[in-house]
């Protein structure tokens, strides 16, 4: 156990996590050069296409030291973006020790930050690593100094390297064996070991990738999640180099996957103790701090054959990914579908991309909100996260949304224009300070969670030329003045399209929508009349005019009231036809309408 060193890397998008994993595999020979890849640990399709982590991975290296000694390295390359924040928190809860990779042309970011204080709540010994020190741009000594300063961290020794050629590798491998600590435990106490993540496999079930903190986890062993006693045999036991290898135990300190059997997908949950039947241990591991979604969006199969499919398809994700949530409903508009809930709009996006490229799903989704309490006048608070279960505006007393705090870096030239995007947003500056050198602000700001899920992240890169960087997270709720913006197509209501909305923001967001279901939705026969509604009050209206067809090209002279009963015949023709006319909105119509921007 001396010799295991359990390690994680974290770092900001962008700042060579997965290129330094790739060198660290190279180096002790985890694969032979045939077989590696650019980011070979990042498996998924959309990953690589998307050029970020999305799933954090283990890898098992042997590596022989400069004393001799041959150490057994578990590396977990974690994701850097705010929406997988999550996957990074499972990650260091089963490690001993980080390394913080910075780019050392670009320096501290936000999620540098916010990774930094995750470690340090999981009492990791840090090891900084100024990345990429190959480049023109790149001064580490001002960005040891930036380290120094905004988090707190000596950067006196840190490893100069360049992921990319394999420059001062060596070096990260001897301050990993040398500087974190060995993994503690007791090999001969009962079983204990945590479940850090899971997934499924068409060949071998579910599996669970474990990190063994007391005892030992043999092959043929009768397990128990002790969260709700369900109890498996050990079919399989591994580990990976990053290819998969099957071994007959996992000991204490130790980080592999096992098989099971296993396939309920309700049986078990990510944080879980497992333990053995016969001699279990006596209390549970505290797991991980319980993750809740903040964005909500409905997902509907184009087909509504697929739905089954759909359904399996979201179980088989959860497994992968405990951070989503979904429950079954249906819309007059667009059938059976689910209510899903997501740490943010890039974790949306993956999931949705993933239904369809894996399962092979045509989907709608449509769009997202976030959770509203509202306090009726009879006292009873709810959780509001669908438009359609807004009560009525008379039962109302208070409406809360949440707010998050934000950090923002940004160089000081941007400021001005960052602070204006963030008013606009209904933002409040909590705080103001500058680092390194005057030449970058840190901005504390409050803004409403719904102010900032759509485009906020984008447009902060716009006005900043791509410098700012932000992280965030639920701060609390506040009161607000809160409408429900619905929308009726001759008179009836198309629930699909309801969104809740900021009072200020109401009017405006009920124009644009309007303005573009009228050039989404095909003419009839007849004429469509589009409403934005707020209660029982329109606040937008659109007309799509009617076909109009000349009945009195025929006529030639005569008597004016030929003429007259032509068209009044017509005019009733397309009265009737208005009255039991059924006004098809075609699917992709939802999801252009509830663009933000262009």
């Amino acid at each position: 156990m001396n010799n295991i060193r359990n390690f994680a890397i974290i770092a900001h998008i962008d700042h060579g996590k997965s290129t330094l994993a790739d060198r660290l595999i190279e180096e002790c020979n985890g694969l032979k050069g045939r077989e590696m890849t650019n980011q070979v640990l990042d498996s998924m399709d959309i990953e690589r296409e998307r050029g970020i982590t999305i799933k954090a991975q283990t890898v098992r290296l042997n590596y022989t030291a400069n004393d001799g000694n041959r150490y057994c390295l578990n590396l977990m390359d974690t994701p850097g973006h705010v929406d997988f924040s999550y996957e990074v928190s499972r990650s260091l809860a089963a490690c001993e020790g980080s390394l913080l990779v910075v780019d050392s042309g670009h320096g501290v970011k936000a999620q540098t930050l916010a990774n930094v204080h995750k470690a340090i709540d999981n009492n990791h010994e840090i090891i900084v690593v100024l990345n990429k020190v190959d480049l023109p741009a790149a001064d580490p000594e001002k960005v040891k100094l930036q380290i120094e300063e905004v988090l707190g961290v000596d950067a006196s020794e840190s490893i100069l390297i360049s992921a990319k050629t394999g420059l001062g590798i060596r070096d990260v491998l001897e301050a990993i064996v040398t500087k974190l600590p060995a993994p503690h435990g007791d090999i001969n106490a009962p079983l204990q070991a945590i479940l850090v993540d899971s997934w499924y496999d068409h060949y071998l079930g579910v599996v669970i990738l474990v990190r063994v903190k007391n005892g030992v986890l043999k092959k043929g062993m009768k397990i128990v999640m002790m969260s709700n006693n369900a109890a498996y045999q050990v079919d399989n036991i591994g580990v990976f180099t990053p290819k998969k290898v099957i071994t007959s135990e996992l000991s204490v300190g130790e980080i592999g996957f096992i098989t099971a059997s296993m396939k309920e997908v309700e049986a078990y949950k990510v944080g879980d103790t497992i333990t053995e039947e016969k001699r279990p241990c006596s209390e549970a591991l505290p797991g991980f701090k319980e993750v809740h979604p903040v964005v909500f969006c409905s997902i509907f199969p184009n087909k509504i054959d697929d739905f089954k499919y759909l359904r399996k398809a979201l179980e088989k994700l959860h497994l992968n990914d405990a951070s989503f949530t979904f429950e079954a409903e249906a819309s007059d508009a667009l059938g059976y579908g689910f209510r899903c809930g997501f740490l943010g709009m890039l974790h949306l996006e993956v999931i949705q991309e993933r239904l369809e490229r894996e399962f092979d799903l045509d989907l709608t989704a449509t769009a997202p909100s976030v959770i509203y309490k509202v306090t009726t006048q009879s006292g009873e608070v709810l959780n509001i996260h669908n438009p359609s279960n807004m009560p009525d505006l008379m039962k109302i007393e208070i409406v809360e949304e949440p707010w998050i705090a934000a950090t923002i870096m940004v160089p000081d030239q941007y400021l001005g224009e960052v602070l204006s995007l963030c008013k606009e947003r209904r933002g409040k500056q909590e705080d103001l300070s500058y680092v390194d050198n005057m030449t970058i602000a840190l901005l504390k700001y409050k803004l409403p969670l719904s102010e900032i899920i759509f485009d906020f992240y984008d447009k902060l890169k716009s006005i900043s030329k791509g410098y700012a960087s932000l992280d965030w997270e639920i701060s609390n709720y506040q009161k607000s003045q809160i409408d429900k913006l619905s929308f009726l197509v001759n008179g009836t209501s198309v629930d699909a399209l309801a969104c809740i909305v900021h009072k200020s923001k109401a009017e405006k967001r009920g124009r644009e929508i309007c303005a573009r279901l009228k050039d989404l939705i095909p003419r009839q026969q007849y004429k469509i009349v589009i409403q934005a509604v707020v209660g029982s009050k329109i606040i937008a209206r659109e007309t799509i005019n009617s076909y109009r067809k000349d009945v009195t090209a025929k006529l030639y002279g005569g008597d004016v009231t030929r003429r007259m009963k032509l068209l009044e015949k017509q005019k009733k023709g397309k009265k009737r036809l208005h009255s039991v006319g059924d006004v098809n909105i075609p699917h992709n119509a939802f999801i252009q309408a509830l663009k933000i921007g262009d």
